[in-house]
């Protein structure tokens, strides 16, 4: 097994130099496997000789194109920290990710550009704040160690005290040696782990390289060397970053970058450049279904491979029978590097089910008592192996126990096949399009208002995305209800990504409360159905 997922690189570029690697669909630009490993020694190199030495963090801000996949692998081959983030992520956001996992460096593009300059201009302007106060009173605080981070901007025009992607690569130079130790911090990926609050898992080298050859020891195989996979999936999110690319690099097979889904458009794709395995998110299969002619647009695909998010069976059965293509389930987490499970691991596939544990995962089930439940029933899902992360940032906090063993949170039960079905989940996570909200976070910027008192988030059902975010709050005082939604409504967009905002916002004079003063969120949903359902206006 490779130690360093860039190594994969390496080994592409000697075995086949003058493939193609890499495609971008919007520009038609392409680079060979020689080429981009070329490009990320230059990345290496010029971090490198800016000052940054192995374990500082860099932060990724960057859409799906070539430079992403370049600055990814040459971060790790310098042995530094990458840190990809979301390129929707709002400015508060991007500066809470700053100060907490303390990147020295940021990459951004035209995409991202205007958030990261004013998101590194507040962590300079509180960190000058910091300095002063600290100078005047002889304090020191956790803040004033946050170190000032520097942009790197690909294709934009720079402003002072700026660097361009172009200057950054361009030199190639000797990169410090040293063999990379397999348990040292490779990526950081922001989610809420078990908590309910943003932070960040940390994957080393080790469980990243532990999950591609996991991946890969499926037969039939997910993806080989013949393959041109698409690119969809957004680079920055576990399941493109290494369930996605992992493999590409691994296999040596060719991956099409697509910025963002459009659902006519990704069809042409897939008929343009001859697209075989379809890697995507399950909101996806409910746009295409609108599609006239759906049934004849996939003469090139496979494999069809769907994760990080729950499809229904009914909907998996329609596509496959206007289709004629099985779609492929999996279950898996961003602590998990991130896959689990497979269908293709199991002996009977089951559209209901996530399908079997990868070789070298195990999966059990424990109940309340922390024992497993009877046969048949359902428990808290656990899984143990060497793609597990190592806690959450900064010091390791709630990663997998003394015997290797890691609760997910989530509820299934098991086959005698070995067969796993999701039931539940314990945490309130909603999964919209695939990527994860977490209530927590958005009824805290809620509440940042000062006429909202109380607020509580839920997710629905939603036809196209999987789940919405629906929002209820409580004012301070009698209000106009239609000017605090736009309030409400005008601070999300300020201070989240697009994603994790409400799509609908409830004014209610109070909010149901256990006997401890706990919102019943269970009430909340019984009401979302209700109004769904037409019962309730």
């Amino acid at each position: 097994m490779e130690t360093n997922v860039a190594d994969l690189l390496a080994a592409a570029a000697r075995a086949e130099p003058s493939k193609i690697a890499l495609s971008e669909a919007a520009t038609g630009r392409t680079v060979t496997w020689a080429a981009l490993d070329d490009l990320a020694d230059r990345v290496a190199h010029g971090l490198s000789v800016t000052g940054m030495v192995a374990g500082y963090r860099v932060m990724i801000a960057v859409s799906n194109r070539i430079e992403f996949v370049a600055t990814y692998l040459g971060v790790l081959r310098a042995r530094m920290v990458a840190v990809p983030i979301n390129p929707r992520s709002a400015t508060g956001e991007v500066v809470r990710m700053l100060v907490d996992c303390g990147a020295r460096m940021v990459i951004a593009d035209e995409t991202t550009i205007g958030t990261v300059r004013g998101a590194v201009a507040g962590v300079v302007e509180a960190l000058d704040a910091t300095d002063e106060s600290g100078a005047e009173s002889g304090a020191e605080s956790g803040a004033s160690k946050v170190p000032r981070p520097r942009l790197v901007s690909i294709g934009t025009t720079l402003e002072p005290g700026e660097r361009s992607w172009d200057h950054l690569v361009m030199e190639t130079g000797p990169i410090a040696p040293g063999a990379t130790d397999p348990e040292s911090l490779a990526v950081l990926l922001y989610t809420s782990g078990t908590s309910g609050r943003p932070r960040a898992a940390m994957l080393s080298h080790r469980a990243l390289a532990a999950n591609i050859d996991q991946a890969a020891a499926v037969e039939p195989p997910m993806i080989t060397g013949r393959d041109v996979v698409l690119g969809v999936l957004p680079l920055f999110h576990v399941y493109g970053l290494n369930a996605v690319l992992g493999q590409v690099l691994r296999q040596h097979a060719r991956m099409v970058l697509v910025d963002g889904f459009d659902p006519e458009g990704s069809l042409d794709i897939i008929e343009d450049e001859a697209i075989s395995v379809l890697p995507v998110a399950p909101p996806v299969f409910a746009y295409w279904m609108q599609l006239p002619g759906l049934e004849d647009r996939f003469g090139p695909v496979r494999t069809i491979l769907s994760g990080s998010a729950p499809l229904s069976p009914e909907l998996t059965a329609a596509f496959t029978e206007r289709t004629g293509l099985q779609i492929h389930q999996g279950y898996g987490l961003t602590e998990a590097s991130p896959v689990v499970t497979s269908t293709q691991c199991s002996t009977d596939p089951d559209p209901r089910s996530v399908g079997a544990p990868l070789p070298g995962i195990e999966v059990r089930l424990v109940d309340d008592g922390d024992v497993a439940p009877e046969d048949g029933d359902p428990g808290e899902i656990w899984i143990r192996g060497e793609n597990l992360f190592s806690g959450y940032w900064p010091d390791g906090a709630d990663g997998p126990d003394a015997e290797g063993w890691w609760a997910t949170g989530d509820v299934g039960y098991l086959t005698e096949a070995g067969d796993l079905f999701l039931v539940d989940r314990l945490k309130e996570l909603i999964i919209v399009s695939g990527f994860n909200v977490y209530p927590s976070e958005v009824e805290d910027v809620i509440a940042e208002l000062a006429e909202v008192s109380a607020a509580a988030v839920i997710g629905v059902e939603d036809e196209l995305a999987g789940e919405a975010v629906v929002a209820y709050v409580r004012p301070v005082h009698e209000v106009d209800e239609a000017v605090l939604v736009e309030q409400v409504r005008a601070h999300c967009e300020a201070r989240l990504a697009g994603f994790k905002r409400p799509s609908v916002i409830h004014v209610v004079a109070e909010l149901p409360l256990t006997g401890t003063g706990k919102v019943q969120k269970g009430r909340l949903r019984a009401t979302e159905r209700r109004r769904a359902l037409g019962i309730l206006e």
